[in-house]
């Protein structure tokens, strides 16, 4: 889709759109598939590093991406802005290949991982069957509030991301007057502060651990601290006045305390091996946020854009921010959900009446 798009763009707006959503498609089965695969490639009291270690290559994808555009967008081949579809096409296309190679479902199905390898993982997940796909339990996924309230952290969090990664750039350019070049370069800058999420992770797993904090606790103190610096962050950024240096720290320091890939986690906890479901389910709502935010940055700012329309946006998005990070606290849960265990009285799954065999989760515990 990306190689397409610059010929799509010269040909017309609904060709384009076209593939914009085709491309959207693509990219939307990534993180569901991505969630299913960690249930069944770690250890569950090392997941909250794992997810915090994967949404960085995220952000380090987007870090390359702002300092490549820019620079291709000024001086790259094809009349410049074309030249960054046609780059990323081609890379996506390579890692496709690497992907199909390297992947497999479990580690009791991978061909090439060691005999070392594959004790470690039976010693780490136990004898459960992870292969195996248990019937889902749509009605019971569908209507339970901790699902639901992660959703709307879900939304509030990735509003706050994409203020950050869509807009953010428009804010420099038409508030602090940068070009395109160091536009690229500082809103990348920006973006690497999304490596503290890894430590952060750490000391999430950490904090779980047996006689410290519940693992409840951590997810929702995770959401709250989050929420609430990055919504701070937010609003003492549209009073920096002209001061870049003050600006660019500000808004990386909110970078860096954005919690949604320590929310991402929280689908792990309520029920593993049904994860990339209600992974799909919470991020279809929070992606409404991904959609909204750019949205009202575009609404606000369609007289001048000018520093004081700024910084409506900036409460706006804290705003989001704390209430995501209250809902989340007051009907969110970081427990395995009664619906995702086996009965402990007759050996049968509460969704069905057939036996099954124990969660990652419940090995664990």
């Amino acid at each position: 889709m990306s190689l397409l798009t610059p010929t799509a763009a010269r040909v017309h707006f609904g060709l384009l759109l076209v593939l914009r959503v085709m491309s959207g498609i693509g990219g939307g089965v990534l993180l569901p598939a991505v969630h299913a695969l960690v249930a069944r490639w770690s250890a569950p009291k090392y997941q909250s590093f794992i997810v915090s270690a994967i949404f960085t290559g995220i952000d380090a994808g987007i870090v390359v991406g702002m300092l490549v555009s820019g620079v291709l967008s000024d001086y790259g081949f094809a009349s410049g802005w074309p030249s960054v579809f046609y780059v990323f096409g081609v890379v996506g296309c390579v890692w496709s290949a690497a992907w199909f190679f390297l992947c497999y479902d479990s580690p009791s199905v991978h061909p090439r991982i060691s005999s070392v390898e594959r004790e470690y993982w039976h010693s780490a997940l136990g004898t459960v069957n992870l292969v195996a796909r248990p019937p889902t339990p749509w009605r019971k996924i569908l209507t339970s509030l901790p699902v639901w309230a992660l959703g709307v952290a879900y939304f509030a969090n990735l509003w706050g991301y994409y203020t950050l990664v869509s807009c953010i750039p428009l804010f420099m350019h038409d508030v602090l007057g940068f070009n395109m070049t160091k536009n690229g370069l500082l809103s990348a800058v920006l973006l690497l502060s999304g490596g503290f999420v890894i430590p952060f992770g750490l000391l999430a797993d950490w904090l779980r651990s047996p006689g410290r904090l519940s693992t409840n606790v951590v997810r929702k103190a995770s959401c709250v601290i989050g929420s609430i610096s990055t919504g701070c962050m937010f609003i003492l950024a549209g009073y920096t006045g002209c001061n870049r240096a003050l600006a660019v720290t500000v808004m990386f320091i909110a970078a860096a305390c954005i919690s949604y890939p320590l929310v991402s986690v929280n689908q792990l906890d309520l029920a593993p091996l049904h994860a990339g479901k209600i992974m799909g389910l919470t991020h279809f709502v929070g992606s409404l946020g991904s959609i909204a935010a750019p949205h009202a940055v575009g609404a606000l700012t369609c007289n001048r854009s000018t520093r004081s329309e700024w910084q409506n946006i900036f409460f706006l998005a804290a705003a989001v921010l704390v209430v995501g990070a209250l809902i989340f606290v007051i009907f969110g849960s970081g427990e395995l959900q009664s619906w995702a265990k086996r009965s402990e009285n007759d050996g049968q799954d509460e969704t069905t009446d057939q036996p099954e065999k124990l969660t990652v989760a419940e090995q664990t515990v």
